[in-house]
């Protein structure tokens, strides 16, 4: 047996000696202590012991091991026990060796509130804590909001959320265009309302020929009793439903499948996932794991189906691309944490073939766009090395910029770029406090400290070219809080607009140089310098937007102590909104049941103290 990591003090031969036959997970961690790899055996002495011989270990084996300074185990019960835990900390700790999961956001769904008398259906996301009815899941929010587009014109339900339903005085914009009945003004009975709501179940139930066939039997019926009009409102709906379902259901699916197709190149792998729910195809998505080595597609993914569906709904049955050497091992565990039967299919032939084949070719274009931004990155940061002389090819570029209104509600945004792009988990906004409104200087100066302060306590990488959006000022105010947390290691780039804020025509700011620096227009480095600038300046627009609406949403009444949200919720439903309550005197107030006169006279004061000063 030969460790192959002495240089590293690692003693694999007495570790091994100790270590149990049981299931678990083993961790291996470098010299500074950073997990690399992270494995489940059923066997952790047979496992662990196959990396440390030369003669069973593969190439990228024997690599990794000779940066193994320490193992941790962690025993199980079973080996399924031990797919979960390493799924768990493979999410948590994202470690080098392995093959990890970059997007884990939770599903969006559709759904259909079950607590109103007219209820409503809408998107969502997150715990399914209200009550009603949740359809999906489906592969992006963009799909769910084009099927909320869809099911408007065929069955029109309302959308709108409870706050503004609850204080409509006449039908909106969406009942002229015959996107709603207006329940809210009371233009539709509950019978008929409720009518529109089976309908729409049914609908997402995949029961779109019950469907038709239903309003086929209403529209003879009326056309029986002379209801012409109504006749030709079933025979519109019918022909909208047919169109509908030509395109979005599968020939011969009943049920819930997922189809998932890999293809890599160049340590680089696409996999393709294409959902059905009820026989209706949702839409598909990509994810491009994150890997160190090249992966043979099936190991790839093996590795992504528990990631990706061990704390999500599973359907009844995946479809895969490639024959899976743990099938029957995945099939336990997902039938397990789905509570009903899942199974792993490779082999398929007709209609699902061709979805399969579908699927795999989606996988491989998305991975041709991929290797083709990734040289493109690549060739970006060369030339910037090139451009601003550094000596080692930048790893990690970070940019920072301010956003405010006329000084009001200003935001920091922080994007951070690496050699295959944006690293979207890594952005950041700063809400900004405590200076003089419209002070970018000393935005910037907070924003960098802020940032900076959590990379000393060790909460993320530091990155080898900060750049800051802005000239010699703000460019000294970043350089400053750097030095305050005694950090020297990083290169900082002004980069400051050009005549008339041409693109192209942008001057870089450099700390030890007395004159801008100028890149030819059209240059990659250049071209990657605006990319992670205009990234930044997007990300923080979007953060001052999202803080300006919440606080143009605060109610006034929010201001008065005393006053909760449901006394609050009682007074607008009571006057119709704030301009009947500006307009009430404090006896009207007072007739509110929880208003007391003490407080309707502060409410009335709210509305009335500018006309009481000026008196």
């Amino acid at each position: 047996m030969s460790s192959g990591i002495s240089e590293n003090s690692f003693d694999a031969a007495a570790f091994l000696k100790n270590l149990t036959s049981r299931p678990g997970i083993y961790t291996m961690l470098n010299d500074k202590g950073e997990i690399i790899y992270i494995g489940k055996a059923k066997n952790l002495k047979n496992r662990v012991s196959s990396y440390f011989k030369t003669q069973t270990a593969s190439v990228k084996q024997q690599v990794m091991v000779t940066k193994v300074a320490a193992i941790e185990v962690t025993v199980t019960h079973t080996e399924g026990e031990a797919l979960l835990l390493e799924c768990q900390q493979i999410k948590r700790h994202k470690p080098r060796y392995n093959i990890c999961l970059r997007d884990d956001k939770s599903f969006p769904y559709m759904f259909l509130s079950s607590e109103h008398n007219f209820p409503q259906i809408t998107f969502h996301r997150g715990a399914k804590n209200k009550k009603g009815r949740y359809f999906g899941p489906y592969p992006s929010s963009g799909a769910v909001r084009e099927s909320l587009k869809l099911l408007q014109k065929l069955f029109p339900i309302r959308q709108c959320d409870d706050s503004y339903y609850n204080n409509r005085t006449r039908p909106c914009l969406q009942y002229q265009i015959e996107r709603c009945t207006a329940p809210c003004v009371g233009l539709i009975d509950k019978q008929s309302y409720a009518l529109d709501v089976e309908s729409t179940v049914m609908f997402l139930e995949g029961k779109g020929g019950l469907l038709i066939d239903q309003l086929i039997l209403k529209m003879e019926q009326a056309a029986a009793n002379l209801d012409f009009e109504r006749a030709a409102g079933y025979r519109d709906q019918i022909a909208k439903l047919r169109s509908v379902l030509e395109k979005h259901f599968v020939n011969g699916e009943k049920g819930d499948v997922d189809i998932i197709a890999c293809a890599c190149k160049a340590n680089v792998a696409s996999v393709q996932v294409f959902f059905i729910r009820n026989g209706q195809h949702l839409g598909n998505k990509v994810f491009f794991p994150k890997m160190s080595d090249e992966h043979d597609p099936a190991a790839i993914v093996q590795a992504f189906i528990p990631q990706y569906y061990l704390d999500k709904p599973v359907p009844h049955e995946l479809i895969v691309s490639h024959e899976l050497e743990e099938a029957d091992l995945l099939t336990e565990v997902l039938t397990s944490q789905a509570k009903h039967a899942v199974a792993i299919s490779c082999s398929v032939r007709g209609e699902r073939l061709k979805w399969l084949q579908m699927a795999c070719a989606n996988a491989e274009n998305s991975l041709l766009s991929k290797l083709s931004d990734k040289q493109g990155i690549y060739a970006r940061f060369l030339s910037l090395q090139e451009e601003l002389g550094c000596k080692d090819l930048p790893k990690r570029l970070e940019c920072f910029d301010i956003s405010h209104t006329q000084g009001d509600q200003t935001v920091a945004s922080c994007v951070v770029f690496d050699r295959e792009g944006p690293v979207k988990p890594a952005y950041r906004r700063f809400n900004i406090s405590g200076i003089t409104g419209g002070d970018d200087y000393a935005a910037i100066h907070q924003a960098v400290f802020r940032r900076f302060k959590r990379l000393k306590q060790g909460e993320h990488e530091a990155p080898d070219i900060l750049f800051i959006d802005g000239g010699k000022g703000q460019v000294h105010e970043a350089q400053k809080a750097l030095a305050e947390l005694d950090i020297n290691n990083v290169m900082i780039v002004g980069v400051s607009k050009g005549p008339d804020r041409k693109p192209g025509m942008e001057k870089l700011i450099l700390v030890d140089q007395e004159q801008p620096v100028n890149i030819a227009s059209g240059t990659s480095g250049l071209l990657l310098i605006q990319h992670i600038r205009d990234e930044a300046h997007r990300f923080a627009i979007t953060g001052h937007r999202q803080r300006r609406g919440k606080a143009s949403k605060k109610s006034v009444l929010e201001s008065i102590p005393g006053l909760g949200s449901k006394r609050r919720q009682k007074l607008l439903k009571q006057f119709g909104g704030l301009q009947g309550i500006s307009c009430a005197g404090v006896d009207a107030l007072c007739s509110v049941d929880g208003i007391s006169r003490h407080l309707a006279q502060r409410i009335y004061e709210l509305f009335h103290h500018q006309d009481d000063d000026s008196i």
